[in-house]
């Protein structure tokens, strides 16, 4: 409990962190792999291909 309570006072807890552009990156990246997702049918197990 020290040691996570000491970790939390040196670098925050995670609720204060700063949006950078690598997070709208991967934001943008995940929406695009969402909209690929859905128009392959929303399946996770595709059949195998001949």
């Amino acid at each position: 409990m020290k040691i996570s309570q000491k970790i939390r006072d040196e670098h925050g807890n995670g609720s204060s962190a700063v949006a950078t552009d690598f997070d709208a990156d991967a934001l943008a990246g995940m929406q695009a792999k969402s909209e690929e997702f859905k128009a392959q049918g929303n399946k996770v197990y595709l059949p195998l291909a001949d």
